[in-house]
């Protein structure tokens, strides 16, 4: 889907866009996001830099490994992002899209830490 497209926090004081391209959409099993978002697994969006913003204040991130930022509301605590150490892009969390069926997943990462009662029905590649 090309365009602009945007999302938010639960309480809506953190809000963002971004224009398509997007540079890829997975489902990550990992323990680390996992546990930011107390889900089994979660769907992130890549954005590279320079087609995204933040609309309004920013939002406050924690420093879950050296470089590594994950961004969230401090007024509601919905988690809205990711930044890689290594710079260049954000992951934005899909289910906080407005529009997350636009951007169907592609593939699973971390599928060796996914979770032994998470049973996928879908034919996507999977890498450990």
């Amino acid at each position: 889907m090309s365009g602009t497209h945007s999302g938010r926090c639960l309480c809506r004081a953190i809000t963002y866009e971004f224009e398509t391209p997007i540079d890829w959409c997975l489902n990550c099993h990992c323990e680390s996001c996992r546990r930011n978002c107390s889900a089994p697994f979660t769907t992130f969006v890549c954005v590279k830099d320079g087609q995204w913003r933040w609309i309004g204040p920013e939002p406050t991130y924690f420093e879950s490994s050296p470089g590594v930022k994950r961004f969230f509301c401090s007024a509601c605590g919905s988690p809205v992002g990711y930044r890689p150490a290594e710079g260049g892009e954000i992951h934005f969390y899909a289910a906080a899209l407005d529009d997350p069926g636009a951007f169907p997943p592609e593939r699973h990462v971390f599928h060796g830490e996914k979770l032994d009662w998470v049973h996928l029905a879908d034919d996507l590649p999977r890498r450990e």
